[in-house]
């Protein structure tokens, strides 16, 4: 009897770990962040439901994560820095960073589309180029905006 109690809690055990191990991939943490590579800063108007620990992306391949964000009162901008993954060195000066959405639930990462410059951006270094999140409800009232001042045929 005590054997089969045991053969129970060991499956219920590794069950737990395994919905613990789904959990982490799914909300993008990591048990051990990783410090190494090299931070870059981009500056948007509107960064939307973009988080800390979002990917950054480059060819839809992840090359890092977002590190942090911050406001600016000086510029009323949001300042994002992003962990660049050491391994990737080349990264145009004139690479044009953007906030895009993935997925049916909305999550939101930085995708850079790099530039054709010789000069590549080094360790703290500021994006030139970038574009704000797209938020669904400001192009709705633009939309409805546009349609109401268009007269009726």
């Amino acid at each position: 009897m005590p054997r089969i109690e045991i053969a129970v809690g060991a499956f219920l055990a590794a069950g737990l770990l395994a919905l613990f191990f789904l959990a982490l991939q799914a909300t993008n943490l990591r048990l051990s962040g990783s410090t190494s590579g090299y931070t870059l800063i981009a500056r948007f108007e509107n960064i939307g439901s973009l988080r800390v620990r979002a990917p950054v992306t480059m060819a839809g391949v992840p090359i890092g994560r977002v590190t942090d964000i911050r406001f600016d009162p000086n510029t009323y901008e949001a300042v994002v820095e992003l962990r660049i993954d050491p391994e990737i060195r080349t990264i145009p000066d004139d690479t044009f960073a953007s906030i895009y959405t993935a997925g049916l639930l909305g999550e939101q990462y930085v995708g850079l589309s790099p530039g054709a410059s010789d000069q590549y951006l080094q360790d703290g270094d500021s994006f030139a180029n970038t574009q704000s999140a797209l938020i669904l409800e400001q192009m709705i009232g633009q939309f409805l905006f546009k349609s109401a001042e268009e007269p009726l045929p």
